[in-house]
């Protein structure tokens, strides 16, 4: 899938979008912002400002372009969107209609999305996120991702069955590194600069080999004996680096 099939969907998104409900921005961030897309496999992460709540009928315009994007243009197939309405954007814990896993659902847009917009967001259409989105709270980016880390991920980390799976191998890890790196240096990197601190913080390095090939080139295929043995490391790396993260991030304080 190249480059140019995910900037026409992109554009085709856009226009539709405006057609359907009042607009005032567009904007990319995750992967295809900080410069590390692999078109076919990184997500389309949007965010789109919108003037209005969106009601019944405007979120079945959504669902509508939504669906059509998916059956016509396969580039789309990773295309997630957050529609934010202009006049909640300084609340941080609020719900907005979002398009992903292909339905419509309602979830907050977090401060780790925040940062990455008012760091270098991507504008697809209308003013950039620094005109629009108000800055973070000194310390609300660090504590919601202790938050994440301590009630969701270390949590995860206890449950095997998870960790057959790759995404859960890929996400884990991924997800622990660039959350040191912020905790620690009060930045955010890219899955690529993760795999690097993955090798510093002491992973197994065969299995940060793997994450590489499956996001950058092509994996070879492992057996069942591999994949258990593969989630049993992971695991146990990813929940002894999510203490030693917590533990940092609060002696830090």
């Amino acid at each position: 899938m190249a480059a140019i099939d995910t900037d026409h969907v992109l554009k085709r998104f856009v226009s539709e979008l405006r057609r359907a409900v009042p607009t005032v921005a567009v904007w990319a961030h995750g992967s295809l912002a900080l410069g590390d897309f692999q078109p076919g496999r990184s997500d389309l992460d949007l965010i789109a400002i919108v003037e209005i709540p969106l009601g019944c009928e405007q979120r079945g315009r959504l669902g509508t372009i939504h669906q059509r994007l998916l059956d016509e243009e396969p580039a789309a197939a990773k295309l997630h969107c957050s529609y934010m309405v202009r006049t909640r954007l300084s609340d941080t814990e609020a719900d907005h209609v979002t398009w992903a896993h292909n339905m419509i659902l309602e979830r907050p847009v977090t401060p780790v999305t925040r940062q990455e917009l008012l760091d270098g967001g991507l504008t697809l259409y209308g003013p950039p996120p620094m005109e629009l989105l108000p800055r973070l709270v000194p310390g609300q980016l660090e504590e919601f991702i202790r938050r994440d880390l301590e009630q969701y991920r270390l949590p995860a980390a206890g449950k095997p069955l998870l960790w057959l799976r790759d995404i859960w191998v890929d996400l884990g890890l991924l997800v622990l590194a660039r959350a040191t790196v912020t905790l620690r240096d009060g930045r955010l990197i890219t899955k690529g600069e993760a795999l690097a601190e993955l090798l510093e913080m002491g992973a197994p390095t065969d299995v940060v080999r793997d994450i590489h090939d499956r996001r950058y080139s092509n994996p070879k295929p492992i057996s069942r004996l591999q994949r258990i043995r593969r989630a049993m490391r992971a695991r146990a790396f990813v929940r002894r680096g999510i203490k030693r993260t917590l533990a940092m991030g609060r002696s830090a304080e």
